[in-house]
């Protein structure tokens, strides 16, 4: 079997900011330590963490008063901000930096009396955040047929935001949709989905020709993973998505000659080498890594767990 290896491909600066952050809460703080949903959507992490003693709520009434808690990296709506400070919790904000910037542009488009149309996944931790700063304003988008149904109070102030974790393909379908039933739409000044969305995106698109199967390492909740498995899909691709190794089965392979492997941004490094080495075992497969970007954003922790001395030159 020849195996090719999609670079990049696992955590991104956000990732590796919101984990490093919950394992500083642990030292500084100790455990047990709240997460305010999963730090990121990957199961075996999330288990792992909870061995180390965090507990992962999905209601703030569910942290006691005065304890510790992480906002996980897809961040939170500004009640739950509200509701944290009055019931005195010590927050550790994980939010990563490119969230952020999706809720600031909320509010800026809020306060200037816009309807904004969010597309996005009904219920994904980070499109409940953003809707949050603004409820009365902000309308879900999912699908094409939204567009077409949509009513607002004034079409000439209407603009436009995207869940960070999308589809490129979908976005600019919605977008374009967008721009033709409302001509003066606005948008951010620059797009929302995340560089290392793309990055992955890009990654498979360039490297689909000749391959027989297409294997992702992500979560099923994980938006970014979903979205590559669906790349392979829209080329009529074989797309399969697995947590880790455990999952494999050797019976998926038969007849696949030449493999494609990536892992969603939040998969760590070692759960790619594993599979790849199962692979070595099992077919004897020859892995070629294929490089199409480098990464080298790093993200500041928050203040609250951040060393005194962190690396010089990070955003």
């Amino acid at each position: 079997m020849r195996v090719l290896l999609a670079h990049p491909r696992g955590f991104c600066a956000g990732v590796e900011m919101a984990l490093s952050s919950l394992d500083r809460a642990l030292e500084l703080f100790g455990a047990p330590i709240y997460a305010y949903h999963q730090i990121v959507h990957n199961a075996r992490l999330v288990s792992r963490y909870q061995r180390r003693g965090v507990v992962f709520v999905d209601e703030l009434a569910d942290v006691p008063e005065g304890a510790t808690a992480v906002f996980s990296a897809h961040g939170v709506a500004p009640e739950v901000r509200r509701l944290a400070g009055q019931r005195r919790i010590r927050v550790v904000d994980a939010t990563c930096p490119l969230v952020h910037k999706v809720h600031s542009e909320a509010r800026r488009f809020a306060l200037g009396g816009y309807t904004i149309l969010l597309i996005g996944h009904r219920d994904h931790d980070e499109t409940v955040g953003v809707m949050g700063e603004a409820p009365g304003r902000i309308r879900l988008v999912e699908t094409l047929e939204d567009v077409a149904s949509l009513e607002v109070p004034d079409p000439g102030r209407v603009a436009y935001l995207t869940q960070t974790t999308l589809s490129q393909d979908d976005a600019r379908e919605i977008i374009d949709a967008l721009r033709r039933r409302f001509p003066s739409i606005a948008g951010p000044p620059s797009e929302d989905i995340c560089y290392a969305t793309e990055n992955r995106q890009d990654a498979i698109r360039k490297l689909l020709a000749g391959v027989d199967l297409l294997l992702v390492i992500g979560s099923r909740n994980s938006s970014n993973s979903q979205r590559l498995v669906e790349i392979g899909a829209r080329q009529g691709l074989p797309a399969l998505l697995i947590d880790g190794p455990a999952d494999l089965d050797a019976d998926w392979f038969s007849g696949v000659a030449t493999l494609l492997v990536t892992a969603g941004a939040s998969v760590p490094e070692e759960f790619v080498e594993a599979t790849v080495a199962w692979l070595r075992t099992r077919f004897g497969a020859e892995v070629e890594e294929r490089r199409f970007a480098e990464e080298a954003l790093r993200f500041q922790l928050p203040l609250i767990v951040r060393p005194a001395a962190q690396e010089v030159g990070a955003c």
